[in-house]
């Protein structure tokens, strides 16, 4: 069950209006479900696909007792969606199920995380395989798996990224990579995008520049963040500027192969070179898309410009493929081949595993060696058997499924007919992305670009939980919907999403009349 497993539904989708939970469910709690259905105005909802996949019954704690324990035992940091937060059971390919059997598109894949789809036999058979064998050894012995794996991910990568680290985090990676980046220049600044997310660890919090995981307490030294080249909310932008199959509604009067955006955003960039860092640096960290700053993309060939200036002041080039990594943008298997650059150091994490705690980094040798002179770099997890299991998994699903190739056909489907949204929609600001991974940012209205208030942005949010969809959210105002679905997702499955939020959006603008 490899191929067929992934296209198994993809013959079967005809509408039905009975299957928003599995039949054998539907005594559970439907009476419950069904009136917070009507509350978000059940003449809006929207026929969801079918699925032959029955979830097992619900016996675990009851939902006032989670709540309950999470509120005494677990970080008081609310991280969760809605007000009455999804208390989630069971997952399979691109579906969730909560305790109630209700059943869920998931399009966001636990914030870009599970690639290939949830419980996929693969690496389910895989996990299994290893976990009746060997769980972990630390890097003091070896074991076979660490090395076919790091063979298997490194021939993915071009020379001379072909020295491979495993760690178990998107953060841990980033940590390393700035260790390596300050022992191979013997510098210190380093450079990151304003609304970048590199991390929330006491070291990558310097990169990251979104305000609300800075704290008032020293953190992070010798970071400098730098103007993001946003060609929807920065100074310069206009509808030739992003290699997405949709542009921004602003206009320009660059010709089709001359950027002046791309131009001045570059100016920007020297200037932060010539006043916030020494003249030798350490490194420049960079997103190919920028994630939790709501999908931000840059103007076509700023960072190749910015690399090369990089590289005269001795810096050392960082690709944060964290979310953009495995082929989600379709195009190409790696972000930072969208824009033509060869980094120095790569970082990944999230789809690496499929949700299992893996993460990785890739350098050259010679960076490798300046670290190692450094320093004895020590991870008693990384790499560990169970990890390079379902690691090497994943990596056989993504070639034999051919999700890199369903990533590009079906995210620039689902991105044209959500630019169809923009077009109708006033509150719909912008459309933009690459593959799968794709930004709805909402507005006031296009001309001033401002955010929509955050309590109707919410409201949105949760008309589409109740119709059966779930996205994720993003931006410095929590203004965008970011959607980033599982890379099996198919082209049936988009029209249903599209037509939930389509519905959502009707709603709110029925509340905002009334």
């Amino acid at each position: 069950m490899t191929g067929a497993w992934g296209h198994l539904l993809r013959s079967l989708h005809l509408k039905t209006l009975s299957l928003w939970i599995p039949k054998t469910c539907f005594s559970l709690k439907a009476r419950a479900f069904w009136t917070s259905v009507t509350r978000c105005g059940l003449h809006t909802k929207p026929s969801m696909p079918p699925c032959d996949f029955t979830p097992e019954r619900y016996q675990s704690l009851a939902y006032s007792r989670v709540l309950e324990i999470h509120k005494q035992h677990l970080s008081p940091v609310h991280t969760a969606y809605f007000p009455e937060p999804l208390l989630l059971h069971q997952g399979h390919v691109e579906w969730l199920f909560d305790h109630e059997g209700n059943r869920y598109l998931d399009f966001f894949s636990g914030i870009v995380t599970v690639s290939v789809g949830h419980c996929h036999p693969k690496v389910n058979a895989a996990a299994q395989r290893q976990l009746g064998r060997l769980w972990h050894t630390s890097s003091v012995f070896f074991h076979p798996l660490i090395h076919e794996y790091a063979e298997k991910l490194s021939a993915l990568l071009p020379e001379p990224l072909k020295v491979v680290f495993l760690v178990n985090s998107g953060s841990e990676a980033n940590d390393l990579a700035m260790l390596m980046a300050r022992a191979h220049s013997n510098s210190t600044d380093i450079i990151s995008f304003r609304g970048a997310y590199h991390g929330c660890s006491p070291y990558t919090l310097g990169l990251t520049n979104v305000g609300i995981y800075k704290m008032d307490l020293p953190h992070g030294m010798g970071c400098q963040p730098t103007m993001c080249p946003d060609i929807f909310h920065g100074p310069w932008g206009g509808s030739h500027c992003r290699d997405s199959p949709v542009q921004t509604i602003r206009k320009c009067s660059c010709a089709p192969d001359c950027c002046q955006a791309k131009d001045q955003y570059i100016e920007q960039f020297k200037d932060t070179l010539s006043t916030s860092v020494a003249k030798s640096i350490a490194g420049f960290f960079a997103e190919p898309i920028q994630g939790v700053n709501g999908v931000v993309q840059y103007p076509k060939g700023f960072l190749k410009e910015a690399f090369e200036l990089v590289h005269e002041r001795g810096g050392v080039c960082i690709a944060d493929e964290v979310q953009t990594g495995f082929g989600r943008l379709g195009s190409h298997f790696w972000g930072f081949q969208t824009h033509d650059v060869l980094p120095d150091v790569v970082t990944m994490a999230k789809g690496i595993g499929n949700g299992f705690p893996m993460a990785a980094v890739v350098t050259t040798p010679d960076i490798a060696k300046s670290l190692t002179k450094r320093m004895l770099h020590f991870n008693t997890f990384g790499g560990n058997p169970m990890a390079c299991a379902v690691g090497s998994a994943v990596l056989e699903v993504i070639k034999e499924e051919n999700l890199q190739e369903n990533s590009q056909e079906v995210g620039t489907y689902m991105l044209l007919k959500l630019a169809k949204l923009r077009d109708e929609f006033e509150i719909v600001g912008d459309v933009r992305g690459k593959g799968l991974m794709i930004g709805i940012e909402m507005v006031k209205d296009k001309e001033s670009r401002q955010p929509l208030p955050r309590e109707e942005v919410n409201q949105i949010h949760h008309d589409c939980k109740c119709m059966g969809l779930l996205i994720g959210r993003g931006g410095l105002f929590s203004q965008t919907f970011r959607i980033a679905p599982s890379m099996c997702i198919t082209k049936p499955e988009v029209d249903f999403a599209v037509e939930v939020f389509r519905s959502a959006l009707i709603q709110h603008m029925e509340r905002r009349a009334k």
